[in-house]
């Protein structure tokens, strides 16, 4: 079984439990929806392990993630749904920090190299 199957297929899990916690059903069509949007957001990791030979997630595991979505209290869900429109804003400010921070480094790393012997500034 590929990474990629293995993937998609805890996701499949793991919105059963979900539907179930919410006391919630969806369409086909919708759950489609849902699988396709959660490729497409982790498409990178899809791509990685894609072809990869792995094993299944153990039961264990994945029984341990139905069961913690099972014990989500309403504050938790709410929490949840609230910090998901953040992600991305959250993700952009962290790559302009390190962006800053590697324009930072780079300078320090130049003005190191600077030929001070005839005096400099």
């Amino acid at each position: 079984m590929t990474g990629h199957d293995v993937l998609l297929g805890a996701f499949d899990s793991l919105f059963d439990a979900a539907l179930d916690r919410l006391g919630a059903s969806v369409t086909s069509a919708e759950r489609d929806d849902a699988r396709a949007r959660f490729a497409e957001r982790f498409a990178g990791v899809l791509d990685v392990v894609g072809e990869l030979d792995v094993a299944e997630l153990p039961a264990e595991a994945l029984g341990g993630m139905q069961t913690s979505i099972r014990e989500l209290s309403a504050a938790d869900l709410a929490g949840i749904l609230a910090s998901v429109p953040l992600a991305q804003p959250c993700h952009d400010m962290l790559r302009a920090v390190a962006v800053q921070q590697a324009q930072q480094k780079l300078l320090d790393q130049l003005a190191m190299q600077a030929d001070t012997r005839w005096g400099g500034n």
